[in-house]
């Protein structure tokens, strides 16, 4: 399999372009890449270029840009995960696998039960690190479209934004999805969502979601949906539901 890499920068067939340091230490470091090997970059605007390691240095590879490919590995349902965050493991789990499942767009959420805390730096710094979860499952899976990694709210500030944008729009959600192993509905009960509407996946901490937020998440539009007869840790929770969202509605 031909090794991808991301390089956010503009490139056309014919370029020869600098990888990053670290792109570059992986690629010869980790992979093993020799001058000559051919090689795939994306900048997640769509598409592909096709290329090769034409040198390498100490400090960065340079790949010379052969052609480019504009193909697309997206899925046709739009998907919004909002997780709430777990442990590093956990929710690196949770954010690799998403993405190589289809996943749009990726809110990270604090809830009352949420056993993680993060604030000022730390967030900052788990932030980018999610950030480079991302793009290194794009490259794996071959995603070239980039999905969204919004910023870390707590479920109250994230509510209050659904609520200010369907009181802009004068609609309530269709396919706003909050995971409850008490709910009585399943994704298989529910109509398709329309072209270009969002799914909204609302998944809790591990202890699960208060009343409160239930209540909360009820008032603005959230419906919730069991998975099965069986209570999922948070971790495998929302890849179920992906996997099952595409396999009704998406591209499985």
């Amino acid at each position: 399999m031909t090794a991808r890499f991301f390089h956010p920068q503009p490139m056309q067939p014919g370029e020869l372009v600098m990888l990053r340091s670290d792109t570059s230490h992986h690629a010869t470091q980790v992979l093993r890449l020799q001058q000559g090997d051919p090689v795939i970059l994306f900048n997640g605007e769509g598409g592909e270029f096709s290329g090769h390691l034409a040198q390498i240095r100490k400090t960065a590879c340079l790949v010379q840009i052969d052609r480019f490919s504009d193909v697309t590995r997206e899925s046709h349902l739009l998907i919004e995960l909002a997780q709430a965050i777990c442990t590093n493991e956990k929710m690196d789990w949770i954010i690799q696998k998403a993405v190589e499942q289809g996943v749009t767009r990726i809110q990270p959420l604090t809830t009352r039960r949420s056993v993680v805390r993060l604030s000022g730096e730390r967030a900052d710094k788990r932030q980018r690190h999610w950030q480079r979860v991302i793009i290194s499952a794009c490259e794996q899976c071959g995603r070239n479209s980039v999905p969204e990694l919004l910023p870390l709210l707590s479920l109250s500030q994230w509510f209050e934004q659904k609520f200010a944008q369907q009181t802009e729009t004068g609609e309530r959600p269709r396919h706003h999805l909050m995971l409850s192993p008490a709910a009585n509905h399943r994704l298989a009960d529910l109509p398709p969502p329309q072209p270009h509407e969002c799914l909204a996946l609302l998944v809790g901490p591990e202890g699960g979601f208060t009343s409160e937020e239930m209540d909360a998440a009820h008032t603005i539009g959230f419906e919730p949906i069991r998975l099965g007869k069986r209570i999922l840790r948070t971790e495998s929770a929302a890849l179920v539901a992906i996997a099952a969202a595409q396999t009704l509605w998406g591209d499985y």
